[in-house]
């Protein structure tokens, strides 16, 4: 073979016995223990619409393993659904589980001594998950994404899980009768899939095919085409070739792949989750991608296809016109050629990619706008960073600027929401929802789309230290960092302060000193909510949402990078650990 297996760890030798006794309980034999060994991590479930058929997809996977002369094992990781867990304590979790799924991966590849493995996934944490493992662990992989659910319709009108949420908004507002929301509810979610806008979930599957860790057309073929398992089986065909190259995820995704995939994501107007799921992924592949990169990247990566939120067209659209591929050859001339899990290189991709639909997928000389997806804001309120979809945002929202009603929570700013206290000329602050105040740093579709709902999308904006819903649109910026949690100067703010949003300078501040700021500060009580377990430990190790809420391996003070102490005028438990990267001699990223 040419190549020395890993699986050899638990075949080969008299002293493997024991081990070879055991799978032979799984139905091995001799002929099984020359094969390489390939894990399949199977996120099915029947709770997420969007994993419901993955078993199918798996099953497809085991078949091309199989056909190439390799010996297939599943086994199973969890998924939370972002709509289902939305507006309540679930989606305190949802982030979190990101982290889970990834060391689960690992667990079950490392623990086991497999050769390679493939990802079945779909949704939001998943896929990055699965990626975060294949870059840690360096062993041969590739992802094969669910695929998108079919568009819900309502007459001639389409419709997904954004509708929904809009249409309680419309309700509270008196548009709506609850009877057309029941309609919309039972029309908007059609069938097995993840939601057919390009959300969080469809998005980060388009980054993994343009970073080469999906085979070609993986990523916009819906759920219900039978392309899907046809691309299944030949990914678990792949995979055995490239354990027998011996080509593993660091030899295909490189720094240069990484910027390629912000190029694709600013180019297709994706979800602002990316800003935490990449420098995250990238930081398990060894060659970290920030903010920085995205604003840079953003500001010279015109617009070129406008799908929902933000615009008229679904992934079914997008995959007819020609999809990632198309994408790809529109932006040929500024990607990096870079290897892929194909065995082609991108620059051989986008070559052969066809733009099929014109409108749907324009040309750089008629872009739906000229800057890229996602823009990253800093100023008083953000020194860190924060982080806003602008393709999805109205001309009117663009500079904004108004009075701050504060919130320390997305529930009670929601109940303001419906109960009509919001007015033209607000800033919606919610804060105390960042990675280590939640903790988990939950979604805030509730609110974003209570405010379009009730007819505000161009006159009230959010600003959030925890984050949105790929489905989020309108004058919404997450990320906000450092967080409340952590004494940034979102803490510091109160009802009544001007603020202003300029997208196109990327300014986002208080009309505050920084005097008046430290000063408040100092003053300000900290929101503690209770945490127990996997939270307790999500808390103490997370990373900023500026810096990809990734998990640190040290103890670190819950103090923003400067800050004094004393910051805070109240007591509360300190650390003795240092709170910066720089202080901390025994610092090392997983």
């Amino acid at each position: 073979m040419g190549v020395l297996m890993r699986s050899d760890a638990v075949k080969k030798g008299i002293d493997k016995a024991p081990a070879r006794s055991l799978l032979r309980a799984d139905g091995l034999d001799d002929a099984d223990f020359e094969k390489p060994f390939i894990g399949i991590a199977n996120s099915w479930n029947d709770i997420v619409p969007g994993h419901i058929h993955l078993n199918e997809i798996v099953e497809a996977v085991r078949e091309g393993i199989i056909e190439a002369g390799g010996r297939p094992f599943v086994f199973g990781v969890p998924a939370v659904c972002d709509g289902i867990a939305m507006g309540h304590k679930g989606m305190r979790y949802s982030l979190i589980s990101r982290e889970v799924i990834s060391d689960c991966c690992e667990v079950m590849v490392e623990g086991h001594a497999l050769d390679g493995w493939v990802g079945v996934s779909n949704c939001d944490k998943v896929t990055p998950g699965m990626l975060m493992a294949m870059g840690r662990m360096n062993v041969p992989g590739l992802i094969v994404t669910g695929g998108a659910m079919e568009p819900g319709r309502d007459g001639g009108k389409g419709l997904d899980l954004q509708s929904v949420f809009e249409a309680v908004g419309a309700y509270s507002a008196g548009t709506m009768t609850e009877e057309d929301v029941k309609r919309v509810e039972c029309s908007a979610c059609p069938g097995r899939g993840s939601c057919s806008g390009l959300f969080t979930a469809n998005t980060m599957a388009c980054l993994t095919e343009a970073l080469g860790l999906s085979l070609t057309g993986c990523a916009t073929c819906l759920a219900d085409d039978v392309r899907k398992l046809a691309i299944a089986r030949a990914t678990g065909r792949r995979i055995v070739e490239l354990v027998k190259e011996g080509v593993r995820p660091r030899d295909i995704a490189s720094r240069e792949s990484f910027r390629n995939a912000i190029r694709v994501d600013m180019a297709i107007g994706g979800s602002t989750n990316t800003a935490l799921h990449l420098p995250a992924i990238s930081k398990d592949f060894g060659c970290p991608v920030t903010l920085d990169d995205f604003d840079e990247i953003s500001r010279v990566t015109s617009h070129i296809t406008s799908l929902r939120p933000g615009g008229p067209y679904t992934i079914k659209d997008l995959d007819a016109a020609g999809g990632i591929p198309a994408v790809l050859h529109v932006l040929r001339d500024s990607l990096s050629d870079v290897p892929t899990g194909n065995g082609r290189s991108i620059a051989e991709i986008a070559r052969d990619g066809k733009v099929l639909d014109p409108e749907a997928i324009r040309g750089l000389d008629d872009p739906f706008h000229a800057e890229g997806g996602i823009a990253v804001l800093k100023g008083n309120l953000a020194p860190d960073g924060s982080v806003v979809k602008q393709s999805a945002v109205s001309p009117a929202m663009m500079r904004f600027t108004g009075k701050a009603r504060v919130f320390d929570g997305e529930k009670d700013a929601a109940d303001a929401i419906m109960s009509g206290s919001i007015v033209p000329g607000d800033v919606v602050v919610i804060r105390y929802e960042g990675p280590m105040g939640a903790p988990g740093m939950p979604e805030m579709l509730s609110p974003t789309s209570l405010i379009v709902g009730r007819g505000l999308g161009d006159s009230v904006a959010l600003i959030t230290d925890g984050r949105f819903s790929g489905a989020s649109r309108g004058g919404a910026i997450g990320h906000v960092s450092p967080e409340a949690y952590a004494g940034g100067p979102i803490a510091a703010l109160k009802d009544g302060d001007v603020i202003d949003i300029d997208i196109p300078a990327r300014r986002l501040s208080v009309r505050l000193s920084d005097e008046e700021i430290a000063g408040r500060l100092s003053k300000a009580e900290r929101v503690e909510r209770p945490v127990t377990g996997v939270q307790r430990k999500y808390r103490r190790l997370v990373s900023s949402g500026a810096d990809g809420a990734y998990l640190e391996r040290c103890h670190r003070s819950p103090a923003p990078r400067g800050t004094p102490r004393g910051c805070w005028g109240t007591p509360r438990r300190r650390s003795s650990a240092p709170s910066s990267r720089s202080s901390c001699p025994s610092w090392s990223a997983r």
